[in-house]
Parts: C-alpha cells; structure tokens; sequence
C-alpha cells in the first residue's frame, strides 16, 4: 500500500544529483530551461518553467536537510502542501497524490525523501568525496556505502589513496 514506490526513491536520488561537479565547477543540470524540460519530460514530466522551479527548490531544500541532518521540519511547510487521498480501485485501496502537474515531480521526490528517512534511516547521505556534491542511499545490508558511484569517486578516491601511500619519498 506504499505510496513511495522504489521508481520515487530513484526520482528523489537523480534529483538531488543533478548540482555535480564538472571539471571542478559545481552545475546546475536544472539551470537550463531546455535540460530542465527534457529532465522533467523522462521522468513522467510537463517541463515548464514552474515545473523547473519547484524541482530546484525541493531539490535545494532536501538536500540542505540531508546535509545538515536538519530532518524533516526544515520541509515542514513544503510536506504540509502535499494532499494524498485514498481511492477505491480495482476493489483495492490506492493512494493518490492530488498535486499539479507542475508540482507533481517535486511532490513525489519529497514524499520519497519522508519516506527514505522513515524507512532507512542516514543511508541518504552525501558522497564521502568531499571534492563531489552528489548523493547515495545506501541500500545494503551492511551500510556501510561511501561513495555515489564507485567509477566517479570511489575508484578515484583509491586510487589516489593508493598512490600516496607506494610513492617513494623524493630524497
């Protein structure tokens, strides 16, 4: 009877994902009307100028919260606009997120963030490469997780460990 589905959670993730940093400058994959459209639009999106808004400032806020540890009462005010009714379907009760088309995605991402720090606890977190501003959740037995992608930094991140420590000392 969830409502946050496991495609929610992925929405929430490429969302706050999209402020990475490229050659060593942090960007805004939402800055550009036209990316922002064509972001929207592959994820069941209209892609107007106030969908874009309400994304960046979701996505702004969430991640504030994630990396502040502030929680949710920094998003009180966005949660409490967010309207879910129960309707009777196919003889089974569905839940529906009752939201404008422009507020749709952002509505389903902060859903996905409430129900991702209800239900896995600090494993929504920030990538331990403090030269990134991506996002993981960690979704592993162990939790144990560092990194957003082990190809972007965590391969990285050992492989420069790696060298300092077999570097011989310059005499």
């Amino acid at each position: 009877m969830d409502l946050v589905t496991r495609d929610d959670e992925d929405l929430l993730l490429d969302l706050l994902n999209t402020t990475p940093v490229v050659d060593g400058e942090r960007v805004d994959d939402l800055a550009d009307p036209l990316a922002a459209a064509d972001w929207a639009a592959a994820r069941d999106g209209g892609g107007s100028a106030e969908e874009a808004a309400a994304l960046r400032h979701v996505r702004d806020a969430i991640e504030r919260a994630v990396r502040d540890g502030s929680g949710p009462q920094a998003l009180a005010a966005d949660v409490e606009r967010i309207e879910v009714r129960p309707r009777v379907r196919d003889g089974a009760v569905r839940w529906e997120l009752q939201a404008s088309r422009e507020e749709r995605l952002a509505a389903r991402a902060l859903l996905a963030w409430v129900a991702v720090d209800e239900r896995y606890p600090d494993r929504l977190r920030p990538c331990a490469n403090p030269e990134c501003c991506r996002f993981l959740l960690d979704r592993s037995n162990a939790n144990t997780a560092r990194w957003c992608s082990m190809a972007l930094c965590g391969n990285r991140f050992k492989a420069r460990r790696h060298y300092q420590r077999t570097r011989t000392p310059e005499g």
